[in-house]
């Protein structure tokens, strides 16, 4: 669940981003896997999805090692993009964190493998061709 102000908006990135709308603190915690909020999945729930549905939970979901189920999260950090170089998001599989302070109108930006190893694997993807989500 996000721990802070937000909109989404076009990205330069990639798509649709999500953006900082507020002064966020170096180490502020952004976001947090909450169970009533973020739905999870086992895979064989998501096996018996027919094939565009399952690309398009790929593309909103991530893969918790900890919990062997894949995390939906609810609200609008699904938009949240991939960068390699230089993140102000520091993620793990359990929450997000500001890496540096972030302004207002800023994009939110993290390494989608800090938080699932083989992200880019799983979904055929081969690795920093582009952001995706």
């Amino acid at each position: 669940m996000l721990l802070i102000k937000t909109t989404i908006s076009q990205s330069t990135i990639h798509g649709i981003g999500l953006f900082a709308a507020e002064f966020i603190p170096k180490g502020t915690k952004t976001w947090a896997y909450d169970p009533l909020f973020d739905k999870t999945f086992t895979e064989d729930e998501i096996s018996k999805l027919p094939p565009h549905a399952l690309r398009r939970f790929y593309d909103y979901s991530y893969y918790d090692a900890s919990l062997n189920k894949f995390v939906l999260c609810f609200d609008d950090l699904r938009f949240i993009n991939h960068t390699e170089d230089n993140p102000n998001i520091i993620s793990a599989t359990d929450h997000d964190v500001a890496a540096r302070d972030i302004m207002p109108g800023e994009e939110l930006l993290c390494n989608y493998n800090h938080f699932e190893d083989g992200y880019f694997e799983r979904r055929g993807i081969a690795y920093g061709t582009f952001a995706i989500l």
